[in-house]
């Protein structure tokens, strides 16, 4: 190696094997990235891609993890905090991570506060015209000291370079916090927002059909004077029910009707209990405004089904279809279809 491909800064080395396209930082493989351009590119991906909720965690247990390796290398190494207080912030600096600070260090309590100025990631932010600091360098200062101290130190911003200050002020205590657990964390209320989500297009869908099916079915058809014929289709579950009799009752006096035709046509053969009082109902609160009731449209099947079930129609004129009885309707009236 030439002397022109290595030189040392603040005492770290640095080197550069052109032939085989290596840069070196003490010796260790390194690469480097322009932070407003090339670095801001893979942070606004990294948002865009994943959101940015879940991007700042990302860098947050990134950084976490990484400080974790540097602090772990000291503690084994047997060099106290105090010392990693001096070696630090000349390395990083050496490096483009901006000037740092590791100020009241209380051993005893494992609390102590980091001092930023002009870090890569405040430049990253500033560029992406943040107004709120990114997690990684935070966090990754956490790893350090929880590497050192062999517990989990945690952080909280005091002020940052962003917000106008001069300085960031990061304050580092024990805290009781699972890194890994959050991105856990994160999956699970994103899971359970898109649930949600989806049961709430899920619940629009259902309404939009219930009323679909409230506009389309059962219409009341006048067919002649006085007689009207509602049809019955489909399954019919209690709020249905409710709301034919409900809206059958309320436009009967409007078409003058001496006969209603109730056309089980169109009915499932899989009759419910809501279907059978409907029927009962129907007929029984029509008489009371003074219209009477025809049944039409029992099949053979579905005359067997009725004759298990506990609908009375004995007090109904019933007939097989719906010709049959508006032929006797008319004739009740003297009337018929010439």
């Amino acid at each position: 190696m030439t002397k022109e491909s290595e030189i040392n800064v603040g005492g770290l080395t640095f080197a550069w094997e052109m032939e085989e396209g290596r840069f070196l930082f003490e010796g260790e493989e390194a690469v480097l990235f322009w932070i407003t351009s090339a670095m801001k590119s893979f942070f606004d991906t990294i948002e865009e891609v994943s959101g940015e909720e879940a991007a700042n965690l990302v860098m947050e247990t990134t950084g976490f993890r990484q400080g974790s390796v540097v602090g772990e290398y000291f503690q084994n190494k047997g060099v106290g905090i105090e010392e990693v207080a001096k070696i630090l912030p000349n390395t990083y600096a050496s490096a483009g991570w901006g000037k740092a600070e590791i100020l009241n260090i209380d051993r005893e309590n494992q609390t102590m506060t980091v001092k930023l100025k002009n870090d890569w990631e405040y430049k990253i932010n500033k560029a992406q015209g943040k107004e709120k600091r990114g997690s990684f360098l935070s966090a990754h200062y956490a790893g350090i000291f929880s590497g050192l101290f062999g517990s989990t130190i945690w952080y909280e911003v005091q002020q940052s370079q962003l917000e106008g200050h001069d300085y960031t002020y990061i304050n580092y205590f024990p805290e009781d916090v699972n890194v890994a657990r959050n991105i856990h964390d994160l999956a699970r209320r994103k899971e359970a927002e898109q649930i949600r989500h989806l049961e709430g297009l899920v619940e629009d869908k259902t309404r939009d059909l219930k009323e679909l099916v409230r506009t389309l079915s059962s219409p009341i058809i006048p067919v002649l004077e006085g007689i009207v014929v509602v049809p019955l289709l489909g399954r019919y579950d209690e709020e249905r029910a409710d709301e034919l009799i409900t809206k059958t009752l309320t436009n009967l006096p409007e078409h003058k009707a001496s006969y209603l035709v109730l056309d089980l046509t169109g009915l499932d053969n899989d009759l419910t209990c809501y279907t059978a009082s409907l029927i009962e109902k129907m007929g029984t609160a029509a008489s009371l405004i003074g219209t009477e009731v025809i049944i039409v449209g029992i099949s053979a099947e579905l005359g067997r089904i009725i004759a298990n079930t506990e609908i009375d129609l004995l007090k109904f004129d019933c007939f097989q279809n719906l010709q049959h009885g508006i032929h006797f309707a008319l004739a009740q009236n003297g009337r018929r279809i010439v």
